[in-house]
C-alpha cells in the first residue's frame, strides 16, 4: 500500500473494459467512499452509454464528467468522448481537446499522470484489458510518487496488450484478478 490513506481510485481501459469493469463498479457499495476517476475508450464521434450504462449496475453515483467539476468523494466519472480527463491541483475535473495519445482521446495516461501529481501517494490505479499500450505510463507514474499500481492478471483480460504493457513499466504493479481488484477497493474504502 501508498505510505498514505488512498484518496482516488484512476481506472483506464478499452477493449473488453465494460465486462471487466461490470465486475468490478457492481461491487462497489453505496457507502464506498473514494472517488473513482475512469478513462474507458470509446468512439469519439456519439455520445458515450457509459454513465448511464454503469448507474444502474453501481451502488454508487456514476456520472460523465462536465468541465471544472468538483471531485466528491463516493463519486464514479467517466470521461466523455473526444475530451481527455484531467485531474487539476484544485481537486477538480477538467476536459481538454489536446493530442492523442495512441490514438486515443480520452487517454488513460493523461488521467493518471494527472491524478498522480494532485494526489501523490494517495492514489491507487488500476489498469484493465486492453489492446493497446495507453494506460502504462500513466500507471509508472502513478508508481513512481507512491501510489499504488494495479494490474488485471493479463491471462483473465479480454485483450492482454494494456495489462502486459503497464507490467513491463511498473515493476512494482500488483497483478490481480478482475474479483480481488474488487475486493481490494472496498476493503480499502472500509478503512477510511
Amino acid at each position: 500500500m501508498g505510505a498514505s490513506i488512498p484518496k482516488a481510485v484512476v481506472i483506464g481501459t478499452s477493449a473488453g473494459g465494460v465486462t471487466a469493469l461490470s465486475k468490478i463498479l457492481s461491487r462497489l457499495p453505496k457507502d464506498f467512499r473514494l472517488p473513482v476517476m475512469v478513462v474507458i475508450h470509446v468512439p469519439p464521434d456519439k455520445p458515450s452509454i457509459m454513465s448511464s450504462l454503469f448507474r444502474e449496475k453501481c451502488g454508487a453515483p456514476v456520472k460523465e464528467i462536465e468541465d471544472k467539476e468538483e471531485i466528491v468523494d463516493g463519486t464514479v466519472y467517466f470521461a466523455a468522448p473526444d475530451y481527455h480527463m484531467l485531474v487539476e491541483p484544485s481537486k477538480r475535473l477538467s476536459l481538454s481537446m489536446d493530442e492523442r495519445v495512441f490514438h486515443s482521446r480520452p487517454s488513460i495516461d493523461v488521467l493518471f499522470e494527472s491524478a498522480s501529481h494532485c494526489f501523490g501517494d494517495s492514489l491507487i490505479g488500476v489498469i484493465l484489458t486492453g489492446a493497446n499500450e495507453d494506460g502504462a505510463n500513466g500507471l509508472n507514474a502513478v508508481e513512481r510518487v507512491g501510489g499504488v499500481a494495479i494490474v488485471q492478471t493479463p491471462q483473465e483480460a479480454e485483450h492482454q496488450e494494456m495489462p502486459r504493457a503497464a507490467i513491463e513499466k511498473c515493476k512494482s504493479a500488483r497483478v490481480m484478478t478482475l474479483e480481488e481488484i474488487a475486493n481490494y477497493l472496498v476493503e480499502v474504502s472500509v478503512r477510511q
